[in-house]
């Protein structure tokens, strides 16, 4: 492994971060270099801490603890993210004979300097035990490998000698920091300890020597395991290893979402993580067995649960049959997690309430590793750490095999309150999970509606013809949200590309709960003098590409069987046109027809069709051209065309967006035109 210990970078955090100790911009320094090699941590693991000095309210001096807080990776750690606390009490606490975690807790939080900061580590207490300045904790691959074998303190000790001290498992919190403690104390001499099937942690005098020691150990493991050939797969054998992947997934994912949503009332994102090693792991008979066994290490059982499901699809082909095989597969699963939940809740003898029973790790033959989760970031989280596992796994078995914890451990740690609080329990926005599909989307009312409906949590795929300002699009909305942004250079009026963009949506989030259909151009001229390629070609972009958009999303839609939201950019020409404007209020008439028809076609699946009507908004359909003749043929300047209606009001594009948003969210609505145009009566439908 690199020692990426800089000593030019060290410096320059020194003085990037001079509002704090330098003790603190070291720690944050190195806390990084640990956080930004996935071979170390991943999302939230592992924890680092310093111990340093300051003075309180009273210009005393204390001793202080700065450790990892709760909410907080260690690639992106701030100094905020490492809450103080007062260190000679936290080592009182070691002659305790018991402390139970809330009161541990408790105890942590009441000694802070700030009372505003996020919670210390779980591990806080063995950072306080442990008299080192500068203490580093990670989940390193191979200290995994090797911390998951049966035989693992015999292994350590060729590796190590006695440089590395061996804690036998215990569950984090007040044990284990005092078992960790007595260890250390027996060989004062070591420069870390190695927690079996948890972890490593190493210590030393300056942020560099914890550091490099920890890279150091890494390197000696790493080492180690190198001289173990590395196990050859058997494939299985099944109908679906030669379909390809993108059609697995195409088959598969819009099904997944409706079956979760079926059993949990929630919407739910499918992620595909192309990655060779974990195809060929999926597709080997070895995974069978291997799979089944535990997770690497204990807290990632919250992200991907005890074990995955596997399915080696043999009906991928028909959408029935297929539906079939999988309900049954996760059936099976569901009743194997619950029999796990009752034999460990009844063996302990706790109260506790069961947590949903859906797998959260998918390995499917022929395409790899899946994951679901309620967001996309949930999935990137299990993706990421499964990946990591299948190597673990797959090199523990080369090196001897692979010993996790049991499933009672992992009871304990699946339903341990102090675990469940890094999930986090904010109240979910209201499109969180869904999927929306928008035209138009790289300026005007498709980029005030992409940018509305990320707000709200719902996951985009933006299409536009215009690239650079659909990446500028995107890159807005991925700043300022957390939710999935996919863009796509599209053509609406390409059928063959529009069918392979619904593609590419599946492959990215799983299927799709909003089209909204919004591209669109106005076109002038007389209607008895307009030749019919230019006629046609409004046709086109104005009705058929929202009929093609539809139909696409309607084949998901009733795959997923969870109903469903079609939304159409109609116009106010469609009830009232105007002069040389029907070119384009004629395709626009039959948007209003298609929307009705959708609804009534399909209103018995759940799906949901409906528009708006808007007018006169400051967008790319008014070119100046445009927007000068609309005007002049009312006798109007250009802001007053704007602001000529009822309510004396000129209408924006925002305003459209949360007409779309509100039509989204109307369970009860469908086949509905909703005028949004400031109040136009002769443009009002019924």
């Amino acid at each position: 492994m690199e020692n990426k210990w800089n000593d030019s970078d060290a410096k320059a955090a020194i003085e990037k971060y001079k509002g704090v100790s330098e003790d603190i911009a070291l720690r944050v320094y190195t806390s990084r270099l640990i956080g930004a090699d996935p071979a170390l941590v991943l999302h939230g693991g592992g924890n680092t801490s310093v111990k340093s000095r300051t003075h309180n309210k009273v210009n005393e001096e204390v001793d202080v603890l700065y450790v990892k807080g709760s909410g907080w990776d260690l690639d992106t750690l701030e100094p905020p993210g490492l809450p103080g606390v007062l260190l000679d009490y936290l080592r009182k606490l070691r002659d305790l004979d018991k402390l139970s975690d809330e009161d541990m807790v408790n105890e942590q939080r009441t000694h802070l300097l700030d009372a505003s900061s996020p919670n210390p580590s779980v591990e806080t207490l063995l950072h306080a035990f442990l008299p080192h300045k500068f203490i580093d904790h990670s989940h390193a691959d191979a200290s995994l490998i090797i911390a998951n074998q049966p035989d693992a303190e015999k292994i350590c000790k060729e590796i190590f000698g006695d440089s590395i001290g061996i804690v036998s498992y215990i569950m984090p919190g007040f044990a284990l920091a005092k078992a960790s403690a007595e260890v250390y104390e027996k060989n004062t001499n070591v420069e870390g300890l190695l927690l079996i099937n948890h972890g490593l942690f190493t210590f030393g005098d300056t942020a560099k020597e914890s550091y490099e020691r920890h890279i150091r150990a890494v390197t000696l493991l790493e080492e180690y395991i190198c001289k173990s050939q590395l196990k050859p797969l058997t494939s299985v054998e099944g109908p679906a290893l030669e379909a390809g992947e993108e059609v697995l997934m195409n088959a598969l994912a819009p099904l997944l979402r409706g079956l979760y949503k079926e059993q949990m009332g929630k919407n739910w994102v499918v992620h595909h993580r192309v990655d060779a090693n974990a195809k060929a792991f999926a597709s080997s008979k070895e995974c069978e067995t291997w799979s089944q066994i535990g997770t690497a290490t204990p807290d990632h059982v919250i992200r991907t649960k005890q074990k995955p499901l596997l399915l080696n699809l043999k009906q991928w082909e028909d959408p029935g049959k297929l539906r079939e095989e999988v309900l049954q597969a996760l059936n099976d699963y569901c009743e194997s997690y619950h029999k796990y939940f009752e034999t460990n809740k009844s063996a302990k003898g706790v109260d506790k309430t069961e947590l949903d029973r859906l797998p959260r790790v998918i390995l499917v033959a022929g395409l790899g590793l899946v994951t679901i989760g309620k967001t996309v970031k949930e999935t990137g989280i299990s993706a990421d750490i499964y990946q990591h596992t299948i190597d673990i796994v797959h090199k523990s078995f080369s090196v001897g095999t692979y010993k996790p914890l049991d499933s009672s451990d992992l009871f304990d740690m699946e339903y341990w309150s102090l675990e469940q609080a890094k999930l986090g329990k904010a109240k979910a926005p209201p499109l969180q999970g869904k999927i929306a599909y928008i035209t138009g989307a790289a300026s005007g009312i498709g980029l005030a509606t992409a940018r509305l409906f990320a707000e709200q949590g719902a996951n985009l795929f933006l299409a536009d013809v215009s690239q650079d300002k659909l990446s500028e699009a995107a890159d807005l909305i991925r700043k300022k949200s957390k939710v999935g942004v996919v863009a796509q250079v599209l053509d609406v009026t390409d059928e063959s590309a529009v069918r392979q963009s619904f593609e590419k949506m599946v492959q990215t989030f799983g299927g799709i709960d909003i089209l909204i259909s919004n591209a669109g151009n106005a076109v002038q001229g007389a209607i008895g003098e307009m030749d019919m390629k230019t006629l046609r070609a409004s046709f086109e972009l104005n009705f058929f590409s929202h009929q093609v958009l539809a139909s696409e999303a309607l084949r998901l839609f009733l795959i997923q069987k969870t109903g469903g939201v079609l939304l159409f950019n109609a116009s106010k020409a469609a009830f009232n046109p105007g002069k040389n404007f029907g070119p384009y209020a004629l395709p626009k008439a039959a948007v209003v027809a298609l929307t009705k028809q959708y609804a009534l076609d399909y209103g018995g699946h759940g799906i949901r069709s409906n528009a708006i009507n808007a007018d006169r908004i400051r967008t790319a359909l008014f070119s100046e051209e445009v927007l000068k003749e609309r005007a002049a043929a009312r006798g109007l300047s250009a802001d007053d065309y704007f602001k000529n209606n009822l309510l004396q009001e000129e209408v924006y594009d925002t305003d459209v967006a949360q007409g779309f948003l509100n039509l989204a969210l109307a369970e009860k609505t469908t086949g509905s035109i909703i005028t949004i145009d400031g109040g136009n009566i002769a443009a009002s439908p019924r």
